[in-house]
């Protein structure tokens, strides 16, 4: 399997991807996914053999470069594309001279796949959706 992640313009079918993820399969709500960032962010598509299998959002705030709504379908978990789509990611705000750190707010039961990429855990435990995070940082 070989994942083509790029930017991409095509946010209709990020949503698609996160609905499919976090409203069917997790139970957030549409009120909970569904934002105003969408149109500010920066959005990645994963795609293998030309279908769309996962997608992530960023975000910049001043020096700080913030990765969310990062998604996988299921038959790809596993795969190691939630991997590539964070390293992905991270590149992309390493091309961005006034990012210095990224963040992400973890779910809980991800925390040791993301600390393998990188990224420590700092805080408190928080709930987001209805789901157990932790915010996580790493510095560029």
């Amino acid at each position: 399997m070989t994942a083509q992640i790029e930017v991409t313009e095509d946010i209709v079918t990020c949503l698609e991807l996160r609905r499919i993820v976090f409203i069917n399969e997790q139970g957030v709500s549409e009120a909970d996914e569904r934002d105003e960032m969408d149109a500010a962010a920066v959005h990645l598509l994963a795609r293998v053999d030309g279908k769309p299998v996962g997608s992530a959002r960023l975000l910049t705030y001043g020096e700080m470069g913030k990765i969310g709504r990062v998604c996988v379908l299921k038959e790809r978990r596993g795969t190691g594309l939630g991997a590539a789509l964070i390293r992905a990611a991270v590149e992309e705000f390493r091309g961005m001279e006034t990012v210095s750190r990224v963040k992400l707010g973890a779910q809980t039961h991800a925390i040791a796949f993301y600390e393998k990429l990188g990224f420590s855990a700092f805080g408190e435990e928080y709930d987001d959706a209805g789901i157990a995070h932790r915010d996580m940082m790493l510095l560029l």
